[in-house]
C-alpha cells in the first residue's frame, strides 16, 4: 500500500500558497492512489524541537547506555525518520523566509538525517526510489534575469541534503510574487503572480496524468 508523507511549514494558514499547492498535490495523489495512506505533519503548528546535544549524542550511544532524556530524544528522532522511511513519496509545502527555508523545516531536517536509519556513513543515502516534490512559494521574483536571481538559497541546499539521503528524483514547483497584493512596492505585478500560481497548479496536475483517465 503506497504512502505519502505530506509536510507543511508556512507560518500562514489562510492565504498560504505553499500550503494550497501542497494540498492540491496531496489531493491528486489520493485520487491516483485510493488505497494509499497519507502521513501529515504541520511543522509550523506542531514544531519539532531544534536539535540539541542530547538529541544528537543519542544517535551515537547504544540504547542501554542512553540516559532517560536521550531515550526520549531518540524516540522522537526515530518517529520522524521512520515516517520518512515509510513513505514512497514526499511533498513539502515550503515558503521562503529571509532567502532560506523556515527554521521549523530545518529543525525537522536535523532530526531525519540519522546514521543507520536514513543514511549509512559508508554506503551513503538509504532513501533511494522515492520521489520528493517541494511546492515552494516566494514573495518576490527570483527567476533568471531578475535582480535577486540566486538569492533563493533553498533549492541548492535541499538538493544537497536529500540527494545525500539517496533521493534522486527531487522536484521544485515554484509560485512567485506572492506578496504582490500586500506590498505597495509590488503593485502592478498581480497578474504575474496569478500566472505563476496557475503554472504551478498545472505543473502539479501534470504529475498525475492517470487522474485524467480516472475522471473520464
Amino acid at each position: 500500500m503506497p504512502t505519502l508523507l505530506h509536510l507543511d511549514s508556512s507560518i500562514r494558514h489562510d492565504g498560504s500558497r505553499s500550503r494550497t499547492l501542497s494540498a492540491q498535490f496531496a489531493a491528486a495523489w489520493r485520487q491516483a492512489n485510493p488505497d494509499g495512506t497519507v502521513i501529515y505533519r504541520d511543522l509550523a503548528s506542531d514544531p519539532i524541537p531544534h536539535l540539541d546535544l542530547t538529541a544528537f549524542s543519542a544517535n551515537f550511544v547504544a540504547d542501554d547506555d542512553r540516559t532517560d532524556v536521550q531515550r526520549e530524544a531518540r524516540a522522537l528522532t526515530e518517529t520522524l525518520a521512520n515516517e520518512l522511511v515509510a513513505a514512497d513519496e514526499i511533498v513539502v509545502g515550503i515558503p521562503l523566509y529571509n532567502f532560506g527555508p523556515p527554521s521549523t523545516f530545518k529543525a525537522w531536517v536535523d532530526r531525519i538525517v540519522v546514521p543507520g536509519l536514513t543514511v549509512d556513513p559508508e554506503s551513503g543515502g538509504l532513501l533511494g526510489g522515492r520521489r520528493l516534490t517541494f511546492t515552494a512559494a516566494r514573495g518576490g521574483g527570483y527567476g533568471p534575469g531578475t535582480p535577486r536571481e540566486g538569492w533563493d538559497h533553498r533549492e541548492p541546499w535541499l538538493n544537497n541534503v536529500f540527494s545525500t539521503l539517496g533521493i534522486e528524483e527531487i522536484r521544485f514547483i515554484h509560485a512567485e510574487l506572492t506578496l504582490s497584493r500586500e506590498s505597495p512596492r509590488m503593485s502592478g505585478l498581480e497578474e504575474l503572480e496569478d500566472k505563476s500560481i496557475a503554472d504551478a497548479r498545472a505543473a502539479i496536475d501534470a504529475l498525475f496524468p492517470e487522474n485524467d483517465d480516472i475522471a473520464a
